[in-house]
């Protein structure tokens, strides 16, 4: 008696080889949608972990930037009969700073103010230089007048040391 082959009835007259035992040749449109999904959640995690990233770089910017004002202030104040600059210009043509810093990312906070603000008082005898954050609470100023907060704030601002 002949025995009927059963491989036969599992390979596809059009393609050689056996697709479904194999899967050597085709993906199925299942495979397919997965395949994209998957990647595509991959893609929306890697983007939203980036921008976060990014904002916390353009921040420690900003705190490095008045940081070096602090410091330029100070050294302003020793070489001129101790007296902080009346503006952000005297940095600039006293040396203390080559170029005023820019902000990474203007109106950071959302508050409308763009880049970095030097305000002395009216005798310069002391200074205010703010920066906003972009991280509601990675400064550590409330306003941009020097106002400190231990909790933090939209504001990064260092104040005269003498």
């Amino acid at each position: 008696m002949k025995t009927m082959n059963n491989n036969n009835f599992s390979k596809s007259p059009f393609i050689k080889g056996d697709v479904r035992r194999t899967g050597g040749f085709a993906f199925t449109l299942f495979e397919l949608l997965v395949s994209i999904s998957i990647i595509g959640i991959l893609v929306a995690v890697a983007s939203t972990a980036y921008g976060v990233t990014q904002k916390k770089a353009r921040d420690s910017r900003r705190i490095e930037d008045m940081n070096a004002v602090s410091k330029a202030a100070e050294v302003y104040y020793s070489q001129n009969n101790s007296s902080y600059p009346t503006a952000t210009g005297d940095f600039t043509t006293s040396g203390t700073l080559q170029l005023w810093p820019v902000d990474p990312k203007a109106g950071a906070s959302g508050t409308g103010w763009t880049g970095y603000e030097y305000t002395p008082d009216g005798t310069f005898s002391a200074f205010c230089a703010c920066a906003a954050t972009e991280n509601p609470t990675g400064g550590n100023s409330s306003t941009n007048a020097c106002a400190f907060t231990a909790a933090g704030g939209p504001f990064y601002c260092v104040k005269n040391q003498q």
